[in-house]
C-alpha cells in the first residue's frame, strides 16, 4: 500500500501493479499471436491452475486489455495491442542481459 500511495503517478508503478506477475503477462505474449481458447492458454502456461487462470483472465478482461469472444477464446484489445512494445522490449533485454 504504501509503495502505491508513493508512486500513484508514476505511469510505470501503475502498469507495472497491473501487469507485474508473469502470469499475465505470458497470457498478453500468448495472445499476441491471435485469439486462444482456455484450453490452449493453459496448455501454453504449463503449471497454471485452471483458478489462477480464470482470475488472470478476468482482471484482464476488466482491465479492458482482452475480451472473450463470441465465438469462444479470447483476444487482446486494442488496448492490449498497445502492450507489443512493452513486450518486445523485455524479449531483447531478457536474451541480451538475462
Amino acid at each position: 500500500q504504501q509503495r502505491k500511495d508513493l508512486c500513484a503517478d508514476c505511469p510505470i508503478a501503475r502498469v507495472a501493479d497491473n501487469l507485474g506477475d508473469s502470469c499475465t503477462l505470458l497470457i498478453i505474449r500468448d495472445l499476441m499471436e491471435g485469439p486462444k481458447r482456455f484450453t490452449e492458454l493453459q496448455t501454453s502456461l504449463r503449471g497454471i491452475s485452471s483458478r489462477t487462470l480464470t482470475n488472470k483472465l478476468k482482471s484482464l478482461e476488466k482491465d479492458a486489455l482482452i475480451q472473450q469472444r463470441v465465438k469462444g477464446g479470447y483476444a487482446l484489445t486494442r488496448k492490449g495491442l498497445a502492450l507489443q512494445g512493452v513486450l518486445d522490449a523485455m524479449r531483447a533485454y531478457g536474451k541480451k542481459y538475462l
